[in-house]
């Protein structure tokens, strides 16, 4: 079985949101403000490019015991030695994924209705990304906004981690975590802050932990 995690606060790393920065020190900046864990998104990266990257994550941030995921690609999480793999409706099934991965690295799945959430936990993931749970422009996509109280109504009837995602930030975090969520994922709330670690921080304390 994959390690318990702790998801108060999940930070999406995104490569192409980071322009010049170096998204290693942006990542190890948003560790140190109090991220928990770290999922590496970098759809635009080729295969090698990308697997040197999460190597170089999964070197750094063993030594805060803070684990990476790798969004879609099952070989580069495998290869890499990332504790796991973020997944799509539309990826890699989570059953094919548990075949390839084993039983010791994290599968997370997305979900936003109660149906997708309920596959997702019969599948064998090991957690929900449930959003966008507020409007976001960091993803463009047609999904229906769940918000707290649609959150809190799928989390009474499913028992894997949810984790809010879509649009969350320092002033609407707290009440998806009051609403029955293991945790919120940012993108945007620390990708475009001027001091990650700061913006981390802010986080942290807006969620109470």
């Amino acid at each position: 079985m994959a390690r318990p995690v702790d998801w108060t606060l999940y930070f999406v790393a995104d490569v192409s949101a980071a322009g010049s920065r170096d998204i290693v020190a942006l990542v190890e900046a948003a560790v140190e403000g109090g991220v928990t864990a770290v999922q590496l998104r970098a759809k635009d990266l080729e295969t090698r490019d990308l697997l040197d990257l999460a190597r170089r994550l999964v070197e750094r941030l063993a030594k805060r015991r803070v684990p990476l995921l790798v969004n879609d690609r099952v070989d580069v999480a495998l290869a890499s030695g990332a504790a796991g793999v973020h997944l799509g409706q539309d990826d890699l099934p989570p059953a094919d994924a548990r075949r390839l991965l084993g039983r010791g690295r994290i599968i997370g799945l997305s979900a936003n209705t109660l149906r997708e959430a309920q596959a997702a936990e019969a599948a064998g993931a090991d957690y929900i990304g449930l959003g966008p749970v507020y409007a976001t422009a960091t993803k463009i996509t047609a999904l229906p906004i769940l918000g707290a109280e649609g959150l809190g109504g799928i989390r009474a009837k499913v028992k894997l981690p949810i984790i809010g995602i879509g649009g969350v930030n320092e002033t609407n975090a707290r009440p998806l975590v009051e609403a029955g969520a293991s945790g919120v994922a940012v993108v945007s709330a620390i990708m475009d802050a001027p001091d990650p670690a700061a913006a981390a921080r802010r986080l942290r304390q807006a969620l109470g932990r």
